[in-house]
């Protein structure tokens, strides 16, 4: 298939001064403040952030599966509804149900939806074909690998070929080689029919390969700290990656990260706690 396409289908997202505040039995917790992010249509967007910053409380956000305390979500100019057909959303974990086929996974959505058997098995076969996992579409979930069932969770969020786009880390629990291939195929996915992405990860290099904008969050309640602009050509190979601009730009990124972290991170200045945190950051430099 082509790598270009004339075919935009995105939609813009536009988040403007919301605020998320949950219940809890110890009292309320802020999970979003003040948080204001405008996404271009069919434009790829990763969003990364220290763990509890609010990523996930975002996607939820724009999938209209979460209404904002405060402030305006909008997806296409208009608020975003549950299972309205403009969003897609895939989990970190695949959420295969075990008794069903992994084709009659990927066609749940238009079940719900009430599509007709015959052309939701169509749909789902031809989405399974995309993401390379066409011989699979009699197994149950349990005779999937990992990599096999994100494939399949993927499929699923794509059958109602949804204008917008959410993954909230949908490779983290792969290894290093597998991700690597998800990624690639994930940009030629995107390459070829310009959905609107956004994309929750920790991993700085994926956030590289893949955006056109990486947006850093701050330590929760989580609010926008900085937006990067990653003007890298595609399609990305990963040979790219160590390009010297690709360097540039996740030393960048990395930055942004530790500044929106410093005021979270000043008890490990100091002793054991500094040692600690060091070996930390080398491991996610290397991840």
């Amino acid at each position: 298939m082509s790598s270009t396409t004339s075919d935009v289908r995105g939609l813009a997202v536009a988040v403007d001064a919301v605020g998320v505040r949950f219940a809890t039995p110890g009292g309320s917790i802020e999970a979003l403040a003040d948080c204001s992010l405008a996404v271009e249509a069919a434009s790829f967007t990763v969003v990364i952030g220290p763990n509890g910053c609010g990523k996930s409380t975002l996607l939820r956000l724009v999938a209209g599966l979460l209404e904002p305390t405060h402030g305006r979500v909008a997806v296409g100019g208009e608020p975003p509804g549950s299972g309205d057909g403009r969003v897609g959303l895939a989990f970190q974990q695949p959420r295969l149900v075990g008794w069903r086929s992994t084709v009659d996974n990927v066609a749940l959505p238009l079940e719900l939806a009430g599509v007709a058997a015959g052309e939701r098995r169509r749909r789902a076969l031809e989405a399974l074909e995309r993401v390379g996992l066409a011989g699979a579409a009699a197994l149950r979930p349990r005779q999937l690998s990992g990599g096999m069932a994100q494939r399949a969770a993927l499929a699923r969020a794509l059958i109602v070929d949804p204008p917008v786009l959410l993954l909230d880390e949908p490779f983290s629990a792969l290894d290093a080689l597998t991700r690597e291939t998800f990624d690639a195929e994930l940009q030629q996915l995107w390459l070829e029919r310009r959905r609107t992405v956004l994309l929750v990860t920790h991993s700085v290099p994926e956030a590289i390969a893949l955006a056109d904008r990486v947006v850093v969050m701050t330590p929760g309640p989580g609010r926008v700290a900085r937006v990067v602009d990653v003007d890298l050509p595609r399609p990305r190979p990963s040979e790219l990656m160590g390009d010297r601009r690709a360097a540039e730009l996740a030393a960048e990124v990395r930055e942004a990260l530790t500044l929106a972290r410093a005021f979270e991170l000043r008890p490990w200045a100091e002793g054991e706690g500094a040692r600690e945190g060091a070996g930390e950051g080398a491991r996610e430099g290397a991840a």
